[in-house]
């Protein structure tokens, strides 16, 4: 690509696109069920319908990466957390979607737990951080604050992110780790016996930028930022990434075994078991992905947008004409879903063991279609069984959080967040092969 002559906010109204750079990460842009999402992704999308615009997203390898490219004309903003310093305010606009943050604590929150409420609490405490990371700077410096005492332990940067350890923190598996507190309160919505409330750290700004022959553009997202902040779309986007729950408490959901009554799910078999017999599905198959979607409730909608009993993105749901308000129409939103599913493991008949096929086609469900090419690219490109799930392309659906595996060449579409596809394979299976027990075909 090569620099526009004239790059301003007006050469870019005329162009109809903004060139936006960012990274792949869990705040910042990434694809799910097919559909791209995140953070600052859904705020830049904000930004650009408010003038007309198509976010063109461009993503690059690193923060370093990301600068030159600016630089050099690739893009005309950058949307990510860049850390504002004096050194780079003489060659660059801070502007649109700033932010204060700083280091948090992670720890765990249940009943039986008690809470550190000071830095002083620490001492004596085990910490685990990703090695050479600027956590562990962090921590050796409020160590030596404190006088010593902290047990900080390094954990390997090869084949752990931050996120890992939160995880392990939620599982009781580690006590305590440290996180960015925009990353932690995303991930407290997977998890929500977490705090995430003791700072670590002085707060530090961060911005978008955009370069400084750009002063229109830089204008431009300010007024949208200055003027948003207070709109219900701001807030609604705010509340998806770090208020709604994405995960959930098994004391939070009915158990799957406990179904209505002999031979029967769920009020909607009649429908599971039309669709089962038209498609050539199992249609206590289709209950299982039905419960595992939505436990039966017919209006719900999940953080990620998708819609009723069979958890349907709406563009998917579109591309099988079904749209609006229909997609809470229970008969409808079931014919729909089993519709995608056959589409899915139809995608993957070439797979010998129909096991299998089934496996990947609601790893792609959940996920998304694009995330079960990568893995299973992955997979044979490091000599795993592209056709074998467990162990194979499964764990290369985990690896892609990863930065070496998801920048891989033979990958499409960047980082995943997999542990959730995982379980949902398992227990889609798990429950279906519990209602196969409990209630005739």
């Amino acid at each position: 690509m090569h620099k526009r002559s004239e790059s301003d906010f007006p050469h870019i109204l005329l162009s109809d696109t903004l060139r936006v750079l960012t990274l792949n990460t869990s705040t910042s842009y990434f694809l799910y069920r097919d559909q791209p999402m995140g953070y600052h992704y859904d705020m830049v999308r904000d930004f650009c319908r408010q003038h007309g615009l198509v976010p063109e997203i461009i993503v690059a390898e690193n923060t370093g990466a990301m600068m030159r490219m600016l630089q050099q004309g690739v893009g005309d903003l950058i949307a990510y957390n860049m850390p504002v310093t004096n050194a780079l305010k003489d060659s660059v606009f801070y502007c649109g979607l700033q932010q204060i943050s700083h280091q948090v604590l992670v720890q765990r929150a249940l009943r039986e737990d008690t809470l550190i409420s000071d830095v002083t609490g620490l001492i004596g405490k085990k910490v685990t951080v990703i090695r050479s990371s600027k956590y562990q700077d962090r921590l050796e410096n409020l160590n030596n604050e404190l006088g010593g005492g902290i047990l900080l332990e390094a954990a390997d940067s090869d084949t752990l992110v931050v996120e890992d350890l939160i995880r392990s923190v939620s599982r009781g598996e580690i006590a305590y780790s440290v996180a960015d507190d925009d990353l932690a309160r995303l991930n407290q919505t997977y998890f929500r016996n977490l705090d995430v409330t003791l700072p670590l750290s002085f707060d530090q700004r961060s911005s978008w930028v955009v370069r400084k022959d750009a002063p229109i553009l830089a204008d431009s997202l300010d007024s949208w930022f200055g003027g948003r902040t207070a709109e219900p779309d701001f807030m609604r986007i705010v509340k998806r990434y770090f208020e709604e729950a994405k995960g959930y408490l098994d004391s939070d959901r009915l158990s799957y075994k406990e179904i209505l009554g002999p031979g029967i799910i769920s009020p909607f078999d009649a429908w599971f078991k039309q669709q089962g017999k038209r498609l050539n599905i199992d249609w206590r198959l289709l209950a299982s992905v039905a419960w595992q979607e939505s436990s039966f409730e017919t209006e719900g909608e999940s953080w990620a947008g998708a819609i009723g009993l069979m958890g349907l993105m709406p563009a998917t749901a579109a591309s099988l004409g079904v749209n609006g308000d229909d997609l809470f129409d229970p008969e409808l939103n079931i014919r729909a879903g089993a519709e995608y599913l056959r589409h899915l493991l139809n995608v993957f008949d070439s797979i010998p063991d129909p096991n299998e096929q089934l496996k990947l086609s609601l790893a792609a469900y959940n996920g998304g279609l694009g995330h079960v090419f990568d893995a299973r690219a992955l997979a044979e490109k490091y000599g795993a069984d592209k056709d074998l799930w467990a162990g194979n392309v499964e764990k290369y659906i985990h690896l892609k959080r990863l930065e070496q595996y998801y920048n891989d060449p033979v990958c499409k579409n960047g980082y995943f967040r997999g542990d959730e596809t995982i379980n949902y394979v398992r227990n889609v299976i798990s429950r279906w092969e519990y209602y196969k027990e409990a209630v005739s075909r």
